[in-house]
């Protein structure tokens, strides 16, 4: 196991195959009781539950200019914690609360849409979702209303992962 930051991931030792790294415990989280799901009961988030992410590519470098793009930031290489391992990582600030996270290449696990969304946090999601289409991507979802939770847009990169955005504008 190693701690990368926010979480706590599975690591198998060196020699042995690698399987998709685990996230094992959310950061500070604390064992008592409140609100009402069975997760909640167990565990206290004392920050928001995603501590990390990444999103599997097939072309990092199409991959970085792509969020770079769209989200109008600048990726960093990281050092990958394992052979084999292409990473690009999101703006960090551990004094800040949220997460981060990587654009991951690696050999097996493939890119596309499947059942996890990212969003990405902006001013007005409208503006993000507006570069989508020029950095090769695609809008799945124009920004729309939930209502006191703010708007979200829904897009395609150029790896074929769906990703969010959401403001609350």
């Amino acid at each position: 196991m190693r701690c990368y930051g926010a979480a706590v991931v599975a690591v198998p030792p060196l020699g042995e195959p690698l399987a998709a790294p685990r996230i094992l415990l959310p950061f500070k989280c604390t064992r008592t009781h409140f609100l009402n799901s069975q997760f909640s009961r167990k565990f206290k988030m004392e920050t928001n539950p995603v501590g990390w992410f990444e999103i599997y590519v097939q072309d990092i470098c199409r991959a970085t200019k792509f969020y770079e793009t769209v989200l109008g930031i600048k990726l960093n290489k990281l050092e990958a914690p394992v052979p084999g391992m292409e990473m690009m990582v999101f703006p960090l600030d551990m004094e800040r609360p949220g997460a981060s996270g990587a654009l991951t290449k690696m050999d097996g696990f493939e890119s596309g849409s499947g059942g996890t969304i990212v969003y990405f946090g902006c001013e007005d999601c409208a503006v993000e979702a507006s570069r989508v289409g020029a950095a090769g991507g695609k809008i799945k979802s124009p920004k729309m209303s939930i209502e006191e939770f703010g708007a979200f847009a829904l897009a395609i990169d150029t790896e074929g992962n769906m990703f969010g955005l959401h403001s609350m504008q």
